[in-house]
């Protein structure tokens, strides 16, 4: 194994150690995202209440998690001819951090409290239509607050305040006060008794509004005695079954990628993305290209204008010019067919047409040279110097 890559492992084996050291003996930071999912042991999860809420309802609570509201309660209603009506009665529950209920469900939430049920939401921010229909407004106390106090309005039921831990206020503003009853209040940042938690008569039933529902989550559950005002709240729902929509808003986003567990926890994320590093960092040390040094080999001279120099030297010096002009000649007409693809068995006008259009040169150049081959083909004495002269020229002038 090269030394250098040797010096990059133990790099890396170093950088891993130091981040182990470094992580080690550090608390797990507390995830204080409000999902309001059942599932979740985090402060503001909801699985202490999905545990002890059968003991609070005293009674089964059936749990709707794969269904939206409108699929699960259309599914129980009897459009028979005269009846109309549900197959079920009771309370159609929900516990979110911000409206999770579609527009379709919400009238149909609201068309099954007409046949004498009822609903309960508790949620910081409702469905528009559930407020037009009731014709309540809400408002959000955007001045920041750790914490808030909340209690009931029945001092029979309770006087005692908590405070919960909560983020934006939010309250209902505005309200038919000859038929809502107030059912709790809560202290605004500026000291301010606001509605919390309402009763709303619609039709044959009620409909039970309450704007913190982070009282229901596991922080505030397992805090001291504040079950109690959980407690409080839930005791204004009528006895009978209750139907519980628990698929929060962070469920429709739960990851469908093979790494979503590597993502969910700190450590892995962190030594993933470390050994990406790494693997980066070794390839970036390694891009170069490692190859001996190639030797420069020269190409092979071409010899070949040398020996036709030669050639044409000795037939110069012996004088017989009729050879060279031959020699000259077939030259000449080998490399008219390969360059030009003509016929070269008859040099006439046709050829010389063809020729002057191929090679774009001048058509009286062409026809000179044609002529002194046909003159030199057609002579019985030997050529001159003077005929070599000629020849060549006219032929250099083609094809050059």
């Amino acid at each position: 194994m090269d030394n250098k890559i040797k010096i990059y492992i133990a790099i890396l084996v170093l950088i891993f150690g130091i981040t182990l050291l470094v992580d080690k003996g550090q608390p797990k930071p507390i995830d204080w995202t409000p999902t309001y999912s059942v599932e979740d042991k985090i402060p503001f999860g909801l699985y202490v209440f999905d545990q002890e809420a059968d003991v609070l309802f005293k009674q089964k609570v059936e749990r709707i998690s794969t269904q939206t509201p409108y699929e699960y309660l259309d599914s129980q209603y009897d459009a028979r001819e005269n009846v109309e009506t549900y197959k079920i009665k009771g309370t159609f529950m929900n516990i979110s951090e911000v409206d999770n209920i579609d527009d379709q469900s919400m009238k149909e939430i609201l068309y099954f409290v007409s046949h004498g049920n009822n609903a309960f939401l508790s949620m910081k921010v409702f469905p528009k239509v559930l407020l037009d229909s009731l014709k309540i407004e809400l408002k959000t106390d955007f001045m920041p607050n750790d914490s808030i106090s909340v209690w009931m309005a029945n001092k029979k039921a309770s006087t005692k305040k908590y405070t919960l831990n909560t983020g934006l206020s939010d309250y209902f503003s505005k309200i038919d006060t000859l038929n809502t009853k107030v059912l709790g209040y809560q202290i605004s940042s500026k000291n301010k008794r606001q509605v919390n938690f309402i009763e709303v008569p619609y039709k044959n039933g009620y409909l039970y509004l309450h704007t913190q529902p982070v009282a229901f989550t596991n922080y505030n559950l397992l805090k001291k005695d504040y079950y109690q005002y959980t407690e409080n709240v839930l005791s204004y729902i009528p006895k009978g079954n209750v139907f519980w929509y628990n698929k929060t808003f962070n469920d429709k986003r739960i990851s469908s990628s093979p790494m979503r567990y590597i993502w969910s926890q700190p450590a892995l994320k962190s030594a993933w993305y470390l050994g990406l590093l790494g693997i980066l960092i070794f390839m970036i040390f390694n891009a170069k290209r490692k190859q001996r040094i190639v030797p420069i080999i020269k190409p092979l001279q071409n010899l070949t204008v040398d020996f036709t120099k030669t050639v044409g030297n000795l037939y110069y010096q012996e004088g017989d010019h009729t050879n060279i002009i031959d020699k000259k000649i077939i030259y000449f007409l080998e490399r008219i067919r390969t360059d030009y693809l003509l016929d070269t068995t008859k040099l006439d006008d046709d050829f010389i047409t063809k020729l002057h259009y191929k090679t774009g040169k001048d058509e009286k150049d062409i026809r000179d040279v044609v002529q002194l081959i046909n003159e030199h083909r057609d002579s019985y004495h030997g050529s001159l110097e003077e005929d070599l002269l000629r020849i060549n020229t006219a032929i250099e002038k083609i094809l050059h």
